[in-house]
């Protein structure tokens, strides 16, 4: 039987049975809609409310101040524009960076075709956001910054309490995308001034297509979705109860278990990258050296492309990713990775590897001897040059 190795957890988990049992009884036996007064509705209101609760904790905010979204992608989109749109009278600036999820990038553009004014400030060459830059760009019609705690490509963590501080003192709004972050890092929003913070469920072992965003109480913000009356009236449509229950139980797990999973991540990520780097040559680690998250190693191979390494890998039963998964379908260079100077060889080099709770040590053995091979192969056949001589 072929052997199987996921190693592209920053994509999405699986679901835990844990969470899976929360969430079965809500499909046949507490199926009813939360927006219903009887008791069926009653029932289900109640889910959605304990769910909400636990989610609430992990980050240290009350209650009301979690919205359920369809996912990481709609709570960004509703955070950029919809403060955009409520705080249009009092500016028309924001103040993102240029290795943002192609959520926040885009729904950024979108508001610059409306007349908003972006600066996307640049990092360094670990993909680290200098505070410096962020104070120099503010200005007195600036109305949002927004910087994401935890890459998805190369795993760096911003400051983001130092960011947050900088955009409280200035009267300004921040926001923060913590899909990455959110399981990998403990966050609190009071502690960390963060206005609104966006998260998703399919990254810490709950279903897909549910997520959250986090509003500060007192923050005035633009609905996204026009509808009913759920989350407040603040975004219309019938609750997910089985993903919010899902979500709710995910993240009480994921906060209770974060010391001892991330201390594991280190030690594998550690003993990967010292295997890979031993075994390997002409190959570049990605990332900030320490101000990054365990579960993700971002690796360039010089000489070769990062797709035909994937595709090579897959055949082995290894998943592995040339980036993030909503770029994974495209023929662009990472957007990341130009930003943080990588030239376009060694950006089209690039794998990432990212860990989950059931990653082994035993598997990581198998990846590296399967990525010897590959990619000495692919060397051998790779019209790229080094110091005048070809690959190897």
């Amino acid at each position: 039987m072929e052997r199987k190795v996921y190693l592209d957890s920053a994509a999405t988990t699986y679901v835990t049975n844990e969470v899976l049992n929360e969430m079965m009884p809500c499909y046949n036996i507490f199926f009813g809609n939360p927006n219903s007064i009887h008791s069926f509705g009653r029932e289900a209101q109640g889910i959605v409310d304990r769910a909400r609760d636990r989610i609430a904790k992990t980050i240290n905010a009350k209650s009301e101040e979690i919205y359920f979204t369809s996912g990481g992608t709609e709570a960004d989109n509703w955070a950029i524009k919809g403060i955009a749109h409520a705080y249009a009278n009092k500016g028309k600036h924001i103040i993102t960076s240029q290795i943002e999820h192609p959520a926040v990038m885009e729904s950024c553009r979108a508001l610059e075709k409306e007349g908003f004014e972006v600066t996307y400030l640049p990092v360094d060459k670990y993909g680290v956001v200098s505070l410096a830059a962020l104070l120099h760009a503010i200005r007195k019609d600036t109305i949002l910054i927004s910087i994401m705690a935890v890459n998805n490509e190369v795993g760096t963590i911003q400051n983001i309490k130092a960011i947050g501080k900088t955009a409280r003192e200035n009267g300004i709004l921040f926001h923060t995308d913590a899909v990455q972050a959110y399981g990998a890092l403990k966050l609190d929003v009071e502690d960390m001034c963060i206005d609104l913070m966006s998260f998703s469920s399919h990254k810490i072992y709950g279903p897909k297509g549910i997520g959250a965003l986090y509003i500060r109480k007192g923050v005035r913000i633009a609905n996204l979705l026009d509808g009913g009356h759920q989350e407040r009236s603040k975004r219309g449509g019938t609750s997910n109860v089985p993903a919010i229950a899902g979500f709710g139980k995910a993240a009480e797990i994921n906060a209770r278990d974060l010391m001892v999973n991330s201390q594991r991540m280190k030690s594998l990520r550690d003993y990967f990258i010292k295997q890979v780097t031993e075994k390997i040559p002409y190959v570049i680690v990605n990332g900030h050296p320490q101000q990054k998250v365990n579960s993700i190693v971002s690796i360039s191979f010089e000489l070769i492309e990062g797709e035909a390494i994937l595709l090579m890998l897959d055949f082995e039963g290894i998943a592995v990713s040339t980036g993030s998964a909503c770029t994974s379908g495209t023929l662009e260079r990472s957007h990341v990775l130009s930003a943080m100077g990588i030239d376009d060889e060694t950006a089209n080099g690039t794998i990432r590897f990212s860990f989950s709770r059931s990653t082994t040590k035993a598997d990581l053995d198998y990846t590296v001897e399967k990525l010897v091979d590959v990619v000495e192969k692919l060397r051998k056949i790779s019209p790229q040059t080094k110091s005048g001589r070809k690959g190897e």
